[in-house]
């Protein structure tokens, strides 16, 4: 695919394309602390010069004054709260004359254009498709909010110390998902096409040549993320390996030092498990069937026919671990982490998935 040079002052016509196209643009903004995804109408709502600190335990925004808008690596949220919702109506039973009618929640229909996702999270929306609709009954929910979902990937250049992905093999460069790909550098981006509607998107753009010096800059601010990235997962198939250590020691010394938040979980861009709920209306006249998010390392979760199956909270996380890294093997044929390092900086003890892994392995 051909590479283009979009300058900085151009980011605003990449947003005013897609939302003339019919797009809810959403983009990275700093707020609280941190940096979410949020609907966006002006480039300069987007972190310009913002910072991201992050380590075990610890996610801080600071203000550098450089001139780039993505140069930090990822916030709490990723791609998953906007196919997968946190907490969504499926259906409503309500009493009628002759017995209960069900009347099912229309679907979303405004596709989204997402500005800034990260090669890590391309490859956990990967497998939350899998997940959802790679099976015989696709989840009608998140197919209509995936479907028309365009998406524009950000090369990272500015790893956090928490990120691994270059040991997992999804990042920190976009390869594949996404429609259009841009490298951040210090004037503008290069960018490049990875579909179709990217082709399109870029043919709407006041686009410049791409000079060599700056292909060439762009890829190596990718090959010095890549490099400098301190933590490292101890192999991509650990499943037969942790597996065989369900009885080792380190998942009772992790256990007493975890507090069973959820966390990681809430954060993972890959993390599907949820609960259904009913709430019923005050009057007995109807009752709201609803999904939302779920933790294995909830009480609720390992609740069977009256009996908790995983009693203590070295059980549960050593059933989040595994999961994670050994049977989602079986299921999805790779491992179920990204190297995003998203639940190291949001743990509240700053816990290490890395650390555990390896402690696990000796």
């Amino acid at each position: 695919m051909p590479k283009h040079f979009l300058p900085h002052s151009a980011l605003q016509s990449l947003i005013d394309v897609l939302a003339g196209q019919g797009y809810a643009v959403i983009a990275p903004q700093a707020r609280n602390g941190s940096i979410v995804y949020e609907e966006a109408r002006q480039a300069d709502e987007l972190p310009w010069g913002v910072s991201l600190n992050q380590a075990a335990g610890s996610s801080r925004t600071h203000q550098d004054g450089h001139s780039r808008c993505f140069a930090w690596a990822n916030g709490p949220q990723a791609l998953k709260p906007l196919v997968f919702a946190p907490s969504e109506p499926l259906w409503r039973i309500a009493r009628t004359e002759s017995g209960f009618a069900v009347e099912v929640d229309e679907m979303p229909k405004r596709p989204l254009a997402v500005i800034g996702v990260r090669a890590c999270d391309l490859a956990a929306l990967a497998i939350q498709d899998r997940h959802f609709l790679g099976g015989p009954h696709p989840d009608p929910h998140y197919g209509a909010r995936r479907e028309d979902m365009l998406l524009v990937a950000v090369n990272c250049t500015h790893p956090a110390s928490t990120c691994f992905c270059a040991s997992t093999g999804d990042g920190p460069e976009a390869r594949s998902g996404f429609d259009l790909a841009l490298t951040e550098l210090d004037d503008g981006f290069i960018a490049q096409a990875g579909s179709p509607a990217g082709e399109r998107l870029l043919a709407a753009l006041p686009l410049q040549e791409a000079q060599s010096e700056k292909i060439e800059a762009a890829a190596a601010g990718v090959r010095r993320a890549a490099e400098s990235q301190t933590r490292a997962i101890p192999g991509t198939n650990l499943r037969d390996a942790l597996m065989a250590r369900l009885d080792h020691g380190r998942w009772q010394e992790v256990g007493e030092r975890c507090l069973a938040c959820g966390n990681c979980t809430m954060v993972c861009p890959t993390c599907f498990c949820h609960a259904e709920v009913e709430q019923p209306g005050l009057d007995g006249s109807d009752s709201l069937h609803i999904r939302e998010w779920d933790s294995c390392f909830g009480e609720r979760h390992g609740y069977i026919h009256g009996k908790q199956l995983r009693p203590e909270i070295s059980q549960r996380y050593r059933q989040w671990l595994t999961h994670k890294l050994a049977s989602w093997h079986d299921q999805f044929g790779r491992s179920g982490c990204v190297g995003c390092g998203r639940c190291i900086a949001w743990c509240p003890v700053g816990i290490d998935i890395t650390e555990e892994a390896t402690a696990l392995l000796k």
